[in-house]
């Protein structure tokens, strides 16, 4: 099954390096396509006893508190973004690169520890190769993904087969990963609600009521700006998910602030909220936000092919939180939090003149054994 899954990959590489030279041109592939899939500025991790790997920017944010107790790590990633998070925590920081090159590439540790659902064939394969012990933490599976991966179950069955102990956000996807040929599952709940989110700068609270739209994707601004009336005591501060969409949005952001009448500005030009509508175009900062907010929007739930984003980080101020209804990524996540206001765009306004109810986390996962589980590699 892996020589038969290698050759296959290989010839998947030869056929789409054709098309990624060209899409490595643009700014957002710019750093990893050329690390992943050509290895250039990419090479092999100096040695480390743990190796972590996520996916991107989100996912390093939560695994943060767990990596940084442990001093000999290595971490890889698969986006630029995600790249840049994970070299603030060690500069033994990679671009996981495309499996053919796995065998060559992946150094040997005491243990990898896989985030989510960073399910590479090749990585685990060679990890246990190479004699690492293989942990997978806060897997889950989302009702929308358990239909595609019991289409495949034969070939996540052979991924298992090299991954130690699984530890599951719930009881439910835990019931989901034994069907698929995961064994020794543990239900440890999920990571991201274990650690209380810290803003790294305070912010003066200004005196108007401050409103975040946090998160957005295509679409989402222009449909919550439509459906939204400020009044002279508030502040919109937008903050969209993908740094690439930070010129465009500004400029739309700032057409519509000037057609209505508002002042409008770039967090990174003035670093500051005194203009009534401000542009949040700096990485690392929503959650300093988040800490002065009085209400937050969660973006990626109000189009659909999202699913939502992570509410926990900002339920831990405890602001009203509003979402839209496509949160099928997130389900877990939200059933951790009370308080949440689950809208239509068109309801927005009435919302934000009556609903009160403040938001809060009710129940945080207790991630002592997962840390303990490295630690025993760690130290053999």
């Amino acid at each position: 099954m892996v020589a038969i899954y290698y050759i296959l990959a290989l010839i998947a590489w030869l056929i789409g390096a054709i098309f990624l030279l060209p899409l490595s041109l643009k700014k957002k592939y710019r750093s990893a396509i050329p690390a992943r899939f050509f290895l250039f500025n990419n090479p092999k991790f100096k040695d480390a006893k743990v190796h972590f790997h996520a996916c991107s920017y989100g996912e390093i944010q939560a695994l943060t508190p767990i990596m940084r107790k442990f001093e000999d790590k290595a971490i890889s990633v698969v986006t630029h973004t995600g790249f840049e998070a994970a070299k603030k925590i060690s500069q033994n920081s990679r671009f996981l690169p495309f499996e053919i090159f796995l065998p060559f590439w992946l150094k040997k540790s005491k243990i990898l520890v896989i985030f989510e659902a960073e399910l590479w064939l090749m990585l685990v394969f060679v990890a246990k190769l190479n004699g690492s012990r293989v942990i997978l933490i806060n897997a889950r599976i989302s009702d929308r993904s358990y239909a595609r991966y019991k289409k495949f179950s034969f070939f996540y069955a052979t991924i298992f087969r090299y991954i130690d102990q699984v530890y599951a956000q719930s009881d439910l996807d835990k019931e989901r990963l034994m069907s698929l040929g995961a064994k020794d599952i543990k239900v440890a709940g999920n990571v991201k609600s274990a650690f209380a989110s810290q803003p790294g700068k305070i912010y003066k609270k200004p005196k108007e009521r401050v409103i975040v739209l946090a998160s957005t994707h295509e679409g989402e601004e222009k449909m919550l700006l439509e459906n939204l009336k400020l009044s002279k005591n508030d502040k919109l501060v937008i903050a969209p998910r993908h740094p690439e969409r930070f010129a465009s949005v500004g400029e739309f952001v700032k057409e519509w602030s000037h057609k209505h009448g508002f002042e409008f500005d770039k967090f990174s030009q003035n670093g500051n909220f005194n203009r009534q509508i401000t542009l949040l175009d700096t990485l690392g900062e929503l959650v300093n936000v988040y800490a002065i907010s009085d209400v937050v929007v969660l973006g990626g739930s109000f189009v659909s092919g999202i699913g939502g984003h992570n509410p926990i980080e900002c339920a831990n101020f405890n602001p009203i939180l509003v979402s839209g209804e496509h949160v099928f990524n997130q389900k877990a996540l939200f059933r951790l939090v009370s308080g949440v206001k689950f809208i239509k765009t068109n309801e927005l306004n009435d919302v934000l003149s009556l609903y009160k109810e403040r938001a809060r986390i009710i129940n945080k996962a207790d991630i002592t054994v997962i840390i303990d589980d490295i630690r025993s590699s760690y130290e053999q």
